[in-house]
């Protein structure tokens, strides 16, 4: 059984989807998709969804043209989470694997088993290690009659050029900040404003979860005290030179969300640090800059010693500040 329903927000609660899958649907109820769809949507904007809704109006027998019908058998599959038609591959691990992508494709030359089209979902389609890119190449560019694949993607510009070459990239504008604050007010999910009426902003780590739907989790979850906590520890501990509470104790979960918060934390102090000259504000901003790269680096990597890593950038911003 195949569980693609990663939220519970369905398509028409996210409002920034609706034109790319509408445009989608259209071509795809005159038949004129093209068979390779990349789909640039972060899962926390609701990626995920809009895979989900693409598939089902491909597999649907009787569909309409602004989405699938609901009622027929594909449908009712669909929904189920059983269509045999339906391949929906997660990374194993960190990773897609050469294994998972072989298996794909030797199932895609099969004869649909409801006289209908194949569709393959790849979900976070970046963490295809190189083997399995290569393996995916030759059915995208062969991928049979009646065959679809959509492929998820949250960094695009980490998949290699020969795959997105090979596909037809869904057009997508993100949410701007008062679009997502307004979606979430209408999920009553905005803290209270105080006596002066002044009212947190939440958004402020959008950086760090993704998007709205992953910012409405948190908020509904202790994973926004989290972050906030972080925020608070990085603070104290850049200024003493050594770690502070939450930062002593992160598993090798949290550490990816600790340094996401710390790339926001110093580009703001950056931007808060008028009396910083030009060369320093340089500095920070290129520590800030490898802090990130090493945030998109540990979702491949294993046994990092988080605690290390930590100390290491408070070093390194307590260096760079000493220059001056």
């Amino acid at each position: 059984m195949i569980d693609f329903t990663q939220a519970n927000y369905r398509l028409t609660q996210l409002p920034w989807l609706l034109t790319p899958f509408e445009r989608f649907a259209r071509l795809c109820y005159r038949n004129e998709h093209s068979h390779a769809q990349l789909i640039p949507v972060d899962v926390a904007l609701g990626g995920i969804q809009l895979a989900g809704e693409m598939a089902q109006m491909a597999l649907c027998m009787d569909r309409t043209p602004v989405g699938a019908c609901g009622k027929c058998k594909a449908c009712l599959l669909f929904k189920a989470g059983n269509h045999p038609d339906l391949h929906w591959i997660r990374s194993d691990g960190s990773q897609i694997k050469v294994d998972q992508i072989r298996e794909l494709c030797q199932s895609l030359i099969h004869t649909a088993q409801q006289s209908g089209a194949r569709v393959a979902v790849i979900e976070h389609s970046e963490r295809m290690n190189i083997a399995a890119a290569n393996a995916l190449l030759k059915t995208l560019e062969e991928p049979g009659n009646n065959t679809l694949l959509l492929l998820q993607t949250d960094t695009p510009a980490n998949l290699l050029p020969t795959i997105t070459s090979r596909c037809q990239k869904i057009a997508f504008i993100t949410p701007t900040r008062n679009d997502i604050i307004s979606w979430l007010a209408q999920q009553d999910l905005l803290p209270q404003a105080d006596a002066q009426g002044n009212r947190h902003d939440v958004t402020w780590c959008l950086g760090v979860v993704g998007g709205p739907i992953k910012l409405a989790e948190s908020l509904t979850s202790k994973h926004y005290q989290q972050l906030l906590d972080y925020r608070q520890d990085w603070s104290a501990s850049l200024q003493s030179g050594h770690l502070q509470n939450s930062l002593l104790k992160l598993s090798e979960q949290q550490i990816i969300d600790a340094l996401k918060v710390l790339y926001l934390y110093l580009r703001q102090y950056v931007l808060k640090s008028n009396k910083l000259n030009p060369l320093i504000q340089a500095r920070v901003i290129g520590l800030a800059g490898d802090v990130m790269h090493m945030s998109h680096k540990l979702t491949t990597m294993a046994n990092v010693n988080t605690q290390a890593l930590c100390q290491n950038y408070v070093l390194q911003f307590r260096h760079v500040l000493a220059l001056t």
